[in-house]
């Protein structure tokens, strides 16, 4: 429950340059394409194209599925990871909960993030080649555990935080998630699965008749790592100046002061709960699904497709099947919200899910088919359009029951397990293909592969989908928590009056509360529109008054026309 404590100072974050520029009370349209859109893509750019390539560079590049040098080291590693991946949610998870600054709890992680993400970009490429087997391996071990248990958990546990603290307005929640869904799902479907493959794959996999050329690949991955490192640390910093907690200066500007709380009380209040544990559990089968997919589509693409024999055909069957799979996702970014309008955010996820497990069977009539394929892939994601981008929002109302229920926010934890997830799936997912890869015999420098190579493709780039929809299908069956979210919206509100009145403030209601708050933001950014205008008249030589006269023009015309557009309607 709320109680009346200390704030926490936000020092560093109280400086001016490090405030957010999203000023007003509502979610506009800056913060929703800047914050959760183009910010994320960029920030996501890079990790996208490792879930699809890293595995590969490591393969095809460096050799870790040859037996003889790397032994079992490219199975155990990325499973083994998993581990310190989870911890290191977890810890970033525990740091969200007890900090508080006039930026929010979550934020300020995104901006440590970025010195932490950009060095371990770099690191992972930069695996000395000429060095022994065992020096490789430690290499590789430590930059990949910075990489993925440490620098990212940094900014995606609180990116993931973002919608669930942006608003409490139900729609406005809804386009957040849709968006920043949709960054994630265009940084893979666009960078990684079209424009990576098309444009770079033959650059970053140089093949001589077949045959990988390892130092020239290596020199070339280098150069793209610069890039990758540049794109995605100003993709961080736009989402940081560009979204806003509201929720998280809710309690701060009601003067109710929050209980640091053990993250074994968030725990046992998350699982003792039946719609936390079906959402976690969604999350778990569709992450995994997906990134074992997408860790397997560059080897699929090479080796399952008649008529492709190099790395320049791979790469152009590869951009094209993710172009081909990509536009239902990309339509889908306008009709999930109507789909969940109409039928329930549940709903549109359970059926979904059964359209896309026997949509996406039709591809097992000929894997080696690259049409039957692309008309499997199509139909298994126009079924998963309501998953991909409603699912952030009934995460939102799991959190919002369970405040309800036991009178505190649980999103430290909660948001910890689900960076873990989304993360350490990468090494769970990997270290299942290399394990199956390296069992059957995979030879990067064959003319072709094996009939037990060009199984485990066909399973991890198909089947593993199909299966887990499938059990997403009867988790969802039983996932009822949007009933209670007015009930639950009520109780909320009716615990923060409760803990103003008891610390002897005075309640406003929230409506009347956002009214006042915007009209203090209008103030301000007009104030700050006066003092902008009065400096550049300075420096220019301009008279003030009439610049300003101009500007009222330009506005009293605006709203005429505007007007004169209603009038119309």
């Amino acid at each position: 429950m709320a109680t009346a404590t200390t704030r926490t100072n936000g020092g560093f974050f109280d400086n001016p340059l490090v405030r957010t520029r999203i000023t007003s009370a509502n979610v506009k349209p800056p913060e929703m394409l800047l914050g959760y859109f183009v910010g994320p893509f960029c920030a996501f750019i890079s990790n996208a194209i490792f879930g699809s390539y890293l595995n590969r560079y490591y393969s095809d590049v460096l050799g870790w599925t040859d037996t003889a040098k790397f032994g079992v080291f490219s199975a155990v590693l990325p499973m083994a990871s998993v581990i310190l991946v989870i911890i290191g949610n977890l810890a970033v998870g525990r740091l969200i909960d007890n900090t508080r600054t006039s930026q929010g709890k979550a934020r300020p992680y995104m901006l440590l993030s970025v010195p932490f993400v950009v060095v371990a970009i770099a690191l992972l490429f930069m695996t000395p080649t000429d060095s022994a087997p065992i020096a490789q391996m430690i290499w590789i071990a430590i930059s990949y555990n910075l990489y993925y248990a440490l620098a990212y958990p940094l900014f995606y546990t609180a990116h993931s935080s973002m919608v669930g603290l942006s608003t409490r307005n139900s729609n406005q929640r809804g386009l957040l998630a849709t968006l920043s869904n949709a960054s994630g799902v265009a940084a893979v479907g666009v960078g990684a699965s079209i424009l990576v493959p098309i444009l770079l794959q033959s650059y970053l996999f140089v093949d001589h008749g077949g045959v990988i050329d390892a130092a020239a690949s290596y020199a070339h991955w280098r150069v793209v790592m610069v890039v990758l490192c540049v794109v995605t640390a100003i993709g961080i910093l736009v989402e940081y100046f560009f979204t806003r907690e509201r929720i998280t200066e809710e309690n701060m500007k009601l003067n109710i002061k929050e209980e640091k709380l053990p993250m074994a009380k968030q725990a046992r209040a998350c699982m003792s709960n039946g719609y936390w544990w079906i959402i976690i559990g969604y999350f778990l089968l569709f992450q995994l699904s997906g990134l074992i997919k997408n860790g397997s589509m560059s080897y699929y693409s090479r080796w399952m497709f008649d008529g492709v024999n190099s790395e320049a055909s791979a790469g152009a069957a590869m951009s094209m099947l993710g172009m081909i799979g990509g536009i239902p996702t990309a339509v889908g970014m306008l009709l999930a919200w109507p789909i969940a309008n109409k039928l329930g955010k549940r709903n549109a996820v359970l059926f979904g899910m059964i359209f896309a497990v026997l949509g996406g069977a039709v591809s097992l009539i000929d894997i080696h088919s690259f049409v039957i394929v692309c008309v499997g892939v199509v139909l298994k994601g126009i079924g998963s359009i309501p998953a991909m981008y409603v699912t952030l929002a009934i995460l939102s109302d799991v959190l919002d029951h369970l405040e309800a229920r036991n009178g505190f926010r649980s999103d430290g934890f909660t948001m910890s397990v689900y960076g873990a997830i989304m993360v350490g799936m990468t090494g769970l997912g990997n270290g299942i293909i290399n394990l199956l890869l390296t069992a059957t015999g995979y030879d990067a420098t064959a003319a072709s592969q094996n009939e037990g190579v060009q199984t485990v493709l066909a399973g991890c780039y198909i089947g593993a989908e199909l299966v887990c929809y499938a059990a997403i299908v009867i988790l969802m069956v039983f996932l009822g928590v949007e009933k209670y979210v007015k009930d639950d919206q009520r109780t909320i509100l009716e615990h923060q009056k409760a803990a103003v009145l008891a610390a002897g403030g005075e309640w406003v209601e929230p409506a009347e509360r956002l009214r006042r708050e915007q009209e203090a933001a209008d103030r301000e950014a007009e104030a700050a529109r006066l003092e902008e205008l009065r400096a550049r008249c300075a420096k220019k030589g301009l008279d003030f008054e009439a610049e300003e006269a101009k500007y009222q023009a330009k506005l009293a015309a605006k709203a005429a026309k505007a007007e004169a557009k209603a009038k119309k309607r």
